[in-house]
C-alpha cells in the first residue's frame, strides 16, 4: 500500500541528509566505494515516505478515424493492430478503444448489442488478435463500456416500449406521458421523451434511453457484460457517464444519497469483475469536484479523469503563468489516498473526444502546445493522449470535427490505410500535420512527444513517482517547478512557460536536498552553473 507524506518523518530525513553531507565533507562515508557526489545523496541514502503512483501512458483511439485495412474508408481493429509498432515507438503502455460494440451511430455510445463488435470495425477474432499483439509489446488494452444507457434501437428497449408486460419494461424508466416527473435534466433540458402514450428517461438524448439500476436484473446483466469482455482478454474499462447512473436531475445530482448510490453500484460492478480479473483497470468519467470523485476510489475505480487539471494546464500555458501544480495536486492526492487506501492512480489529460483539441484551444501556438505536452507527461499517474495530439492536430466542436481522421500522410489524398469516412475541416489546410511529415523532424511535435515519453519511461521518478512542492527563494511566475519522487529517487522538473529566457537560483530542498545535474532538457542552451539555472523560452529541464 502506498503512503501519503508523513510529516513526522521530516526531521529524521533532514537529519539523515545533513549527517551524510558532514561525513562526505570530512572524507568519510558509510560505504567506502561510494563517490562523494552530493546530488546522489538523497535518493541513494534516504528512503522517501511517499505515495507512489506506478503508471504508464495511455492513448485514446477513435477506431473509425485511426487506420483502415479493408479500403472502406473506415478505421478498424486490424488497423489499430497494424499501428501498434507506431504506438510502441511513441512510448505508449496502454490504449483506450472508444466504443467498439454494435451501434447505429458513428460514435458508438448507443449500443444495440453489448456482446457484439461493431461490424464496421471487424470481428471478435480481430479484437482478440489486437489484444494478443498489444500484450506482446507490453501494451494494455481497455475498452469503452457504456452502461448508463443503451441505444433506442436496442432490442431490450424496443420490446420494453411496445409491450407493457415485457420483462424488460422495468429495465428502463418508462411512465405515462402525463405523469408528473422531474424535468431538470442533469445535462440540461427536459430528459423525458414521449413515445405514444408513454415517455421515457434519456438524459443525454432520446436515442439513448437510460437503464434503470434499481432493477436487480440490470445490475447483474451489466456485471455479466463486464466479465464477458474481460474473458476475451481486455485489461479493463473506461466507464462512460459514471456519475449519471443515478444522477439524472440537476436538482438531485449533488445529494449525498445519489452520490452514495452511484458509489455502491460501481463497488458492486467491481466485485462482479473480480470473479474474472481482480486486477482489471477501471477508469471513470466523473467530471466533478475532488470531494465527489474521491469516494469512487473506494473499492471501485482505479482512476478518474482529471478534468479540472486539464483546464489548469491549458490555462497555465496560454497565460504563460505557473499554476502551482505541486501544491494543488499534493493536496488532492492526500484526499484520494484516504478514500482509496493507497490504490488510486491519477489520470491527467489535455483533450479528449468531447473537448476541443489542444492546438485549437491554444490558437495554433505550437510552442505553447509543446509546453502543455511537457507538463502533462511530467505529472503523476497515467497520462492520457487523444489520438493525433502528438501531431498537433486541430479540432473544435461539433463533436465530429474533434474526431477527424488521423493524419498518416502528407499527400492530401492520403495513402494506404488513411481513413476517409469524414472529410477533414480543421486539418485539411496546407499546413496540416501528418506522421509522414514529422517522422524525420527532430523539432516536430511528434518528436517532442516521443522525447518526453522516453524520459518518462526511463526515469522511475517521472513514471511512478508522486509530486511535491518546490519553491524558489524569489518568485518567478514564468517558471513552473515541482518535484517528482519515488521512495528511492527524485527529480526536479522545471518548465519555462514564457517566450523569454529565465534564470533562477535553486534553493536546497530540506526534504530532497540539492539538484546539481541536468538529466534531460528540451533545449540544449539550458545551463546550470553552481545553483543558478538558465532556461530558454518555452523549454523544460529535468534535474537530479
Amino acid at each position: 500500500m502506498r503512503k501519503v507524506w508523513r510529516r513526522e518523518k521530516g526531521l529524521r530525513l533532514a537529519a539523515a541528509f545533513l549527517l551524510t553531507i558532514v561525513l562526505m565533507a570530512t572524507g568519510c562515508s558509510n560505504d567506502p566505494s561510494e563517490t562523494a557526489n552530493p546530488a546522489t545523496v538523497p535518493p541513494a541514502q534516504v528512503e522517501h515516505a511517499v505515495d507512489e503512483q506506478p503508471g504508464t501512458v495511455f492513448y485514446e483511439i477513435f477506431v473509425r478515424s485511426f487506420y483502415d485495412t479493408n479500403d472502406d474508408g473506415i478505421g478498424d481493429l486490424n488497423g489499430v493492430t497494424a499501428k501498434l509498432d507506431y504506438l510502441q515507438e511513441l512510448g505508449v503502455g496502454g490504449i483506450w478503444l472508444m466504443p467498439i460494440n454494435a451501434s447505429p451511430s458513428y460514435h458508438g455510445y448507443d449500443t444495440t448489442d453489448y456482446y457484439a463488435i461493431n461490424s464496421d470495425y471487424g470481428t471478435l477474432d480481430d479484437l482478440k488478435n489486437l489484444i494478443a499483439e498489444a500484450h506482446k509489446r507490453d501494451i494494455k488494452v481497455i475498452m469503452d463500456l457504456v452502461v448508463n444507457h443503451t441505444s433506442s434501437e436496442h432490442p431490450w428497449f424496443k420490446e420494453a416500449l411496445t409491450d407493457p408486460a415485457s420483462p424488460y419494461r422495468n429495465w428502463y424508466q418508462i411512465v405515462p406521458k402525463d405523469e408528473k416527473v422531474k424535468a431538470d435534466g442533469a445535462v440540461g433540458g427536459n430528459p423525458w421523451h414521449e413515445s405514444g402514450e408513454d415517455k421515457y428517461l434519456g438524459v443525454f438524448w432520446g436515442g439513448m434511453p437510460d437503464l434503470n439500476f434499481d432493477e436487480p436484473n440490470v445490475r447483474e446483466e451489466m456485471a455479466k457484460i463486464g466479465r464477458y469482455w474481460l474473458e476475451q482478454g481486455v485489461d479493463g474499462f473506461r466507464l462512460d457517464a459514471a456519475k449519471h447512473i443515478y444522477g439524472d436531475f440537476s436538482s438531485t445530482m449533488s445529494s449525498p444519497e445519489i452520490q452514495a448510490a452511484n458509489q455502491l453500484w460501481w463497488q458492486h460492478f467491481r466485485s462482479g469483475l473480480n470473479e474474472v480479473n481482480a486486477d482489471a483497470y477501471l477508469i471513470g468519467e466523473v467530471w466533478d469536484s475532488i470531494s465527489v470523485i474521491a469516494p469512487y476510489f473506494d473499492k471501485a475505480f482505479n482512476s478518474a479523469f482529471h478534468f479540472d487539471l486539464a483546464g489548469r494546464m491549458l490555462g497555465a500555458v496560454a497565460n504563460e503563468r505557473d499554476a502551482d501544480f505541486g501544491f494543488s495536486l499534493a493536496r488532492a492526492y492526500s484526499i484520494y489516498e484516504k478514500s482509496s487506501g493507497g490504490t488510486f492512480v491519477d489520470a491527467p489529460f489535455l483533450s479528449n473526444h468531447d473537448q476541443n483539441r489542444t492546438m485549437s484551444v491554444l490558437n495554433g501556438n505550437i510552442s505553447q502546445a509543446k509546453m502543455a505536452a511537457a507538463i502533462l507527461l511530467t505529472l503523476p499517474g497515467n497520462p492520457y493522449i487523444y489520438y493525433g495530439e502528438e501531431l498537433g492536430m486541430k479540432g473544435a466542436k461539433p463533436d465530429e470535427l474533434i474526431r477527424e481522421p488521423m493524419l498518416w500522410y502528407s499527400d492530401p489524398k492520403g495513402g494506404e490505410g488513411q481513413t476517409t469516412w469524414e472529410a477533414s475541416e480543421h486539418n485539411a489546410a496546407a499546413d496540416a500535420v501528418s506522421v509522414e511529415e514529422q517522422e524525420a523532424d527532430e523539432q516536430s511535435m511528434l518528436s517532442h512527444y516521443r522525447r518526453l515519453m522516453k524520459w518518462r519511461n526511463e526515469e522511475a521518478s517521472l513514471r511512478d513517482g508522486t509530486i511535491a512542492e518546490y519553491a524558489l527563494d524569489s518568485a518567478n511566475t514564468s517558471l513552473s517547478l515541482y518535484i517528482r519522487v519515488t521512495k528511492k529517487e527524485r527529480v526536479l522538473v522545471v518548465h519555462n512557460l514564457s517566450n523569454e529566457s529565465q534564470s533562477a537560483k535553486l534553493a536546497s530542498s530540506e526534504r530532497f536536498g540539492v539538484f546539481t545535474t541536468v538529466a534531460h532538457q528540451t533545449d540544449s542552451n539550458t545551463k546550470l552553473s553552481n545553483d543558478t539555472l538558465s532556461i530558454p523560452a518555452y523549454s523544460t529541464v529535468i534535474l537530479k
